[in-house]
């Protein structure tokens, strides 16, 4: 499946039905989103059944009992925000695996950067991600030198795990294989060979875009995606190591719905806010296809791996393993899941974003929310869209 012939797709539809595609919302300290509360507006505006949102509020606010805050998002209008405990402004409570979809995207700012010559190296997502990490050396596992950038996304490095059963986070040197512990130290598989969910390997990716740009990750991403966007408020992962590697942070963040929001709306938007062409969009279109030629089961929940691209995953991919379909789910959806029923997805053929943060952890049923939000599109538009 190629996102070429997609990217524009939306906006290009909205126009066919007269509806403006520039919309592009404020910060929220300027405004923010505009939103619909009229259910006739509702209906007329974004073509969204105000009765299945309100089945989807019902069906948010009885499928778990964490504090949450949702928004769904369509033709750049909230249709529908839910809150309990957390405020979709401001709460930067952490978003779990959503920021591994955020790092990549990062990275790709980096990459596209480093090739226009405004970066220290030049980095593309071919290229060997442990050249661009030299705390790592000497190689705990000399397989490690194959990794590309792009496996660090994909879960297809090698590099632990989550099947393994590590805990997360610790010292840089357990992240880097430099502790002695076999499962940290050695690769699980040879380098593109399989398929296993790593948190480890977007630790790793964060490292690489610091050696890219000359600057820590969290320093580039506000300045490259965050003030871009309009995003204010956040909170970072920071890890500590020894002598030669000291503080550094990671890929993990926290940020509020409304905010993640503004990210899923870009790549929406073919990578556009406003005139400025902030995420670069072979990224947008490399995202609606697998990045990996695996074809065997994901490691720890035996997924198709077919889900997997940069960082971003595919619903529609998913087969029914673990209870987790794509039934019902376009074909050209991106979402991230991330532990405790957080989710970040976009719809480029609905013109749909669907946001969920909890800063919690454990399951919830992801693709089941972003089903009802995608059957609450009226059906005349989902018709003319898909």
């Amino acid at each position: 499946m190629s996102g070429g012939g997609r990217r524009f797709l939306a906006p290009l539809v909205l126009a066919a039905a007269g509806i403006s595609a520039d919309y592009f919302p404020p910060p929220e300290s300027g405004g923010g989103w505009r939103k619909l509360d009229r259910p006739a507006e509702v209906r007329a505006i974004a073509g969204m059944d105000p009765a299945k949102l309100a089945d989807l509020e019902a069906w948010l606010l009885r499928s778990d009992d964490r504090n949450f805050a949702a928004v769904v998002i369509r033709r750049g209008y909230i249709v529908l925000e839910v809150e309990r405990g957390r405020s979709a402004v401001s709460d930067t409570s952490r978003i779990a695996s959503i920021s591994k979809a955020v790092c990549a995207t990062v990275l790709a700012i980096a990459s596209e950067r480093s090739r226009r010559g405004l970066t220290l190296r030049v980095m593309t997502f071919d290229d060997p991600a442990f050249d661009f990490i030299p705390w790592a050396q000497p190689l705990s596992d000399p397989r490690k030198a194959k990794i590309t950038v792009k496996q660090l996304f994909n879960h297809t490095s090698g590099i632990c795990p989550e099947a393994t059963g590590v805990r997360k986070d610790g010292a840089w040197e357990n992240v880097l294989g430099l502790t002695g512990d076999p499962r940290t130290a050695t690769l699980a598989f040879d380098p593109g060979t399989a398929c296993g969910y790593s948190s480890y390997a977007l630790y790793h990716a964060a490292l690489v875009c610091e050696t890219v740009t000359g600057k820590p990750y969290d320093k580039f991403a506000i300045e490259a995606l965050f003030t871009p966007l309009g995003i204010e408020h956040w909170s970072f992962q920071y890890l500590d190591g020894g002598d030669g590697i000291g503080r550094h942070p990671t890929h993990g963040l926290g940020m509020p719905a409304r905010d993640l929001a503004r990210i899923g709306y870009c790549m929406l938007r073919g990578g556009k806010w406003g005139d400025l062409q902030v995420i670069p969009p072979w990224f947008v279109d490399e995202t609606a296809a697998a990045t990996h030629a695996v074809r065997t089961p994901e490691l720890r929940w035996k997924l198709n791996p077919r889900t997997f691209s940069h960082g971003w995953e595919l619903p529609a991919c998913l087969t029914g393993e673990g209870g987790r379909s794509g039934a019902g789910i376009p074909a050209d959806a991106r979402h991230k899941p991330g532990s405790g029923g957080q989710l970040s997805a976009f719809v480029p053929s609905l013109d749909l974003v669907v946001v969920r943060q909890t800063g919690a952890a454990g399951g919830w049923a992801y693709e089941e929310c972003l089903r009802r939000a995608c059957a609450a599109v009226a059906p005349e538009e989902a018709g003319s869209t898909r």
